[in-house]
């Protein structure tokens, strides 16, 4: 048993080895995947072939932020169909609230990502234009019970001429109205279909069944919304992706009022905020429009925090800050921001605030389990209060993380309190200690004696201190920005110092030990740090010309001599200085504040000899290091100190081409010499390093690569195709990625470069970036905006390049819409939306002649384009526009005249107009003849010399030259022999230009439209005046009389045969039958009258029988109806006791049910 038998092995299982057989290998089974049918194969690669087709656009840069600013959702429908109370689903459903008058954008937090902006569209025209050019997804209600209707159908054409968003679903609504359910299915399909045809085949329709407590209900609303959370942002508008702009959720007047009550007319300041959408708004002078209101320039702009921020940027924030977020968002705690609606009870309409409550107020402070609102809270808070500050006993409250003041300081009399000057600004603390920043160049020379407390006063007490000079002593406080209790804690910030000037010394002496040190502290710190910096070019320009200074004056001002002589003079005079300049900051001030840096020639003579240094040199323009060393050394050695102080590692890998020789050097050689030298001393460098040293030199050459080939002839594919013949050919698929990784290329350099700014360079450099939500002040505002101002009503701002800025004559491609009921007419006053502007113009319609001229047509045609030309703002090409003729509800009919694209932009047009110049001759000489009656002077005919003429019959002639004596008259020759009674005349073309008219649709502040004639006629109540010329009359064409061919005899007898004219002689002698007459006797007379008397008779009788006849036919015919209307309502009796027997006999048997369905 020593020898231990070894057991033999268990074979391997079915299982295993059929697991082992079906294991997938990673390729595709060709028998699986053929096809069977060829005709599917071609279908399906035509259709995988259409797909990568559909994707291949032109590629376009990608604006939208890290942090979007929210989805614009517009609620569009004719009036009564639903929209306000669809927009109350939908606040309560993100919300959590109840709002009762929705005005304005409302904009929610849907997700942790994510944002929308509700606003309701308003019956108007106006409203509808300016929202189809913001709205990025549009929710258009249909009133399912009455179908669509014509301001459904207008906005949609709107849309489609301004550019069609990627996002527009139907709702149907008031469904419960039906009461056949196959009379409901069948209203969808046929809406649904309808909607399919407008937009697309497959559009989103949703349902809306009914209303249930002022709301629709939650599970419709719940899958509306999540709907509209999972959707993907769809291709950005060309109009959008270029130009900023924003809608207004806030507006405040802060015209002084002062100025009001001098003027109420006078122009206003506003102040409007929104979250900025679209690019970048410039930091100053940027050229708006304001829809319905006009161009302005925006004085001040302002970044304020965000009113509604998503629970990702509150994370972001308390990361950048330090603090610990939430990590779940409450529902109590869901973001509303809508400053223009009712929320609460409190409304913010303009300058005032409007507290209202359904139930009325309850005024009792003391009522307990009495729900109040935001706005109720407010007043009862402060209806009790009528004593004095200082005189309450609880005190007051100002700030909700502030202290109760119980009592006024008491200050001396003498002292001055004028208030603040400027507008209050936040002081900027550090957030992690709570010390004082420390004062860069300055030494205190009193900080003992603050931190020894023993010679301190009982009245100082620390929390008066603001918090930029107080202790921290919360460790849990995080806020970075940090505000005085009051507005003397932190001293005057305006630099108004002088207000202390009268006291005196003694007076100085007896204040606090503690408030001392802040005496003339702004004054003392512009005197050492207000002087400007010295050597800079920009003040020795200033100081060369002015002549009032001296050159030596001038050159020690640009040093700065003078001032460091004038400031050493005053701190040695004081002694209680509290700053005092380092002769450190002397220094450098001296040296690094010059423009102009100081040299020694003489050791940069000693160093650019030395041929070490100039190889040095030399490689650093030869080569180049794309990347950045982070260990801040240089992979070649070099000891180069000459240029490039701050990035000594950029020198790449050593290895480099001279241009100009033409040898190519490599650091291989190099480090194979230093390999040999140094081996024995330096030990060998390990896996790690040299594979990171690799890797490095990897990148840097994969990186100078792609500068080296910007465009992506170099890679692989491409060289491929050129060896293969096709050099020319570049690839869809490979050019296509290839312009979208260029253009993400530069967006990720872009956003490199601009973080290194400070915010406020990169604000002055970058402008407002979109997503935020800033603050606009704009002058000039006509008081009329103030007093009209309707919250339902969109404000859009619009952001003007600066083409748009200018004006011209304008060319565009323009097509009377197909339900407009009246053509347009050349010159009649025209509204034009065109990019951000509605504005009133005169246009003239032309169509191209075989492309030699435009000319001008009177009226525009029907189902055809045509050419337009108006005087109006410059706008780019391909860029589309809608025309009406008035904005009014009262046209019943379709509001929207026209629609096109603009052409081209000009100052100048050429349109010609047809004009015919006709005349009459007076003299003929065979193809000579006079003509009169065309020109007035010698002067005209001149202009018009060899120009062509035609007559009526046909006969083309040339104007030769004008005559002499008759002024006006003038000679011309034909290619045949003319009548006196023909008409000649002269087809010119005569050159017109569009009248400078534009008069901008400024609704919100009252408009007038321009009027037709027409209406202006009408409205008068003038008569249309007649003119002569202008009437139609009957025409009356005199017969013409030609005499009579005359043949000479000479003439006809040498003529052929054939040709000879025939002429009978007339006879001198009558014959028979001339000479025969025919007289009547009386039997005969007497027989013809009888017999014309009998045939009379004759004819009557048969006409009244055959009347009578037609009679008792109608009879027959109606008694043969009425038969037959009989048997047919018999056989149907039949027929139904027929089939109620059946029935009874053929009824439901066993456990079998009959309610099949019923075949139709």
């Amino acid at each position: 048993m020593a020898d231990v038998q070894a057991h033999k092995p268990h074979r391997a299982s079915k299982k295993s080895k059929e697991k082992g057989a079906s294991k997938h290998t990673g390729e595709k089974n060709p028998k699986a995947f053929a096809f069977s049918n060829p005709g599917k194969l071609a279908r399906q690669a035509a259709r995988s072939h259409d797909i990568k087709e559909k994707r291949l656009h032109v590629p376009a840069v990608d604006r939208l932020p890290d942090e979007p600013p929210p989805r614009l959702v517009a609620i569009v429908g004719p009036p009564g169909v639903g929209k306000t109370t669809l927009l109350k689903s939908f606040i309560r459903r993100y919300a959590k609230e109840t709002i009762q008058d929705p005005v304005g954008p409302i904009t929610v937090v849907t997700s942790k990502k994510q944002r929308l902006t509700f606003i309701e569209c308003a019956n108007e025209l106006e409203a509808m234009v300016d929202i189809a050019k913001v709205a990025d997804i549009v929710l258009l209600m249909i009133d399912g019970n009455f179908g669509f209707e014509m301001e459904t159908m207008e906005f949609l054409n709107v849309l489609a001429a301004t550019g069609m968003p990627g996002n527009v679903f139907g709702i149907l609504t008031h469904l419960d109205l039906f009461r056949k359910p196959q009379a409901l299915k069948e209203a969808k399909k046929r809406l649904k279909h309808r909607l399919w045809s407008e937009l697309y085949q497959g559009a989103h329709l949703f349902y809306l069944s009914g209303v249930l407590n002022g709301r629709y209900p939650d599970r419709e609303i719940h899958n509306l919304s999540r709907f509209l959370s999972v959707m993907k942002n769809p291709r950005p508008l060309v109009w959008r992706n270029s130009h900023p702009y924003t809608i207004i959720d806030n507006y405040r007047d802060v015209t002084h009022p002062t100025q009001i009550e001098e003027d109420e007319k006078c122009d206003r300041t506003i102040e409007l905020s929104g979250y900025l959408r679209g690019t970048n708004f410039s930091a100053e002078g940027q050229r708006v429009h304001i829809a319905g209101l006009g161009d302005f320039t925006i004085k001040e702009m302002e970044q304020l925090p965000d009113p509604c921020p998503t629970p990702a940027m509150e994370q972001a924030l308390a990361k950048a800050s330090g603090k610990t977020g939430r990590r779940r968002l409450d529902e109590k705690d869901k973001k509303l921001w809508a400053p223009m609606a009712d929320r609460s009870g409190l409304k913010i309409t303009g300058d005032h605030i409007v507290i209202t409550r359904e139930n009325g107020f309850t005024f009792d402070k003391d009522a307990v389990g009495v729900e109040r609102g935001e706005g109720e809270q407010l007043i009862i808070d402060l209806q009790n209060e009528r004593r004095l500050l200082g005189q309450t006993d609880e005190g007051v409250k100002l700030f909700a993380s502030g202290q109760k003041i119980n009592q006024l300081p008491v200050e001396d009399e003498d002292v001055g309190n004028t208030g603040r000057k400027s507008r209050r600004t936040a002081r900027l603390a550090d957030g992690e200690s709570g010390e004082p920043p420390e004062d860069e160049g300055f030494e205190s020379g009193e900080e003992d004696e603050m931190e020894d407390g023993s010679d301190v006063e009982s009245e100082f007490n620390e929390m008066k201190l603001g918090k930029m000079f107080r202790k921290q002593t919360d460790d849990d406080q995080e806020e970075d920005i940090a505000f005085a209790d009051s507005d003397s804690d932190l001293g005057s910030i305006s630099g108004d110092e002088d207000q202390g000037s009268d006291f005196d010394d003694d007076e100085d002496d007896e204040e606090d030990p503690e408030l001392k040190w802040k005496d003339n502290m702004m004054e003392r710190a512009s005197q050492i740090h207000g002087r400007r910096k010295p050597f800079r070019a920009v003040d020795l320009a200033r100081y060369m010309y002015d002549e009032s200074m001296a050159p030596i004056e001038a050159i020690k001002k640009w040093a700065g001599q003078d001032d460091e002589e004038e400031i050493e003079e005053n701190i040695e005079e004081d002694d209680e200085t509290f700053f005092r300049r380092t002769g450190k900051e002397d220094k450098e001030d001296s040296w690094e504040d010059r423009m102009i840096p100081k040299f020694d020639y003489e050791q940069l003579e000693a160093k650019w000899s030395d041929k070490d240094a100039v190889e040095a040199l030399r490689n650093k323009f030869a080569t180049a290091n794309l990347l950045d060393d982070a260990e801040g050394e240089g992979e070649d050695g070099s000891d180069f100190e000459g240029l490039d102080d701050e990035d000594d590692d950029d020198e790449g890998d050593g290895a480099f081409e001279d241009l100009e020789t033409g040898e190519k050097h490599g650091a291989d050689d190099e480090d194979e010499e230093e390999e040999e030298e140094e081996g024995e001393e330096q030990p060998a460098e390990s896996l790690e390093a040299e594979r990171e040293k690799n890797a490095r030199r990897k990148e840097e050459l994969k990186l100078r690569f792609e500068e080296e080939d910007r465009e992506g002839f170099k890679n692989d594919k491409a060289i491929a195709r050129r060896e293969g013949g096709n050099d020319d050919e570049f690839g869809e698929d490979d050019w296509y990625d290839a312009q979208k990784a260029m253009i993400q290329k530069q967006l990720d350099i872009n956003k490199a470069e601009y973080e290194n700014l400070d915010e406020s360079q990169r604000i002055a450099v970058e402008g407002y970036k979109a997503g935020k939500y800033a603050r606009m002040v704009i002058e000039g505002v006509p008081a009329e905006f103030v007093k009209n101002f309707k919250p339902r009503m969109p404000i859009v701002v619009g952001g003007l390049s600066a083409t748009e800025d200018r004006f011209g004559f304008v060319q565009v491609r323009i097509k009377k819409h197909r339900w407009h009921k009246k053509i347009l007419k050349t010159g009649d006053p025209l509204i034009f939306s065109l990019g951000w502007r509605r504005f009133q113009s005169l246009p003239i319609y032309s169509i191209s002649d075989s492309r030699t001229r435009n000319r001008m047509l009177k009226y525009t045609p029907e189902h055809m384009h045509c050419f337009g030309t108006f005087y109006g703002p410059l706008c780019a090409p391909n860029t589309g526009f809608t025309c009406f003729q008035s904005f009014s509800s009262a046209n019943p009919g379709f509001r929207i005249a026209a629609t096109g694209t603009v052409l081209s932009v000009d100052e100048s047009t050429e349109i010609v107009k047809k004009l015919k110049l006709t005349g009459t001759p007076y003299k003929i000489f065979k193809n000579t003849a006079f003509i009169k009656d065309m020109f007035n002077s010698a002067l005209e005919i001149a202009k018009f010399e060899g120009a062509s003429i035609k007559t009526v019959s046909g006969i083309r002639g040339q104007i030769k030259r004008a005559l002499a004596k008759p002024d006006g008259h003038f000679r011309a020759t034909f290619e045949d022999k003319i009548l006196l009674s023909d008409i000649v005349f002269l087809r010119a073309w005569y050159p017109i230009k569009p009248h400078r008219f534009y008069n901008p649709a400024t609704n919100l502040v009252g408009w007038q439209s321009m009027r037709l004639t027409g209406e202006v006629r009408r409205d008068q109540n003038i008569a249309t005046p007649l003119d002569k010329n202008s009437q139609y009359r009957k025409i009356e064409r005199e017969t013409r009389r030609f005499n009579p061919l005359r043949v000479p005899r000479a003439l006809a007898a040498e003529l052929p045969f054939k040709s000879q004219i025939i002429q009978t002689k007339k006879q001198k002698k009558e014959t028979y039958m001339q000479k025969r007459a025919v007289v009547v006797r009386g039997e005969e007379k007497k027989a013809r009258d009888l017999m014309q008397k009998l045939t009379t008779i004759r004819k009557e009788v048969v006409e009244k029988r055959k009347a009578k006849k037609a009679e008792q036919h109608e009879k027959y015919k109606k008694s043969l109806e009425e038969a037959e209307e009989r048997i047919k309502s018999k056989e149907k009796k039949e027929k139904k006791a027929y089939w109620e027997r059946e029935g009874k006999k053929r009824g439901p048997s066993g456990d079998q049910g009959g309610g099949g369905k019923r075949r139709r």
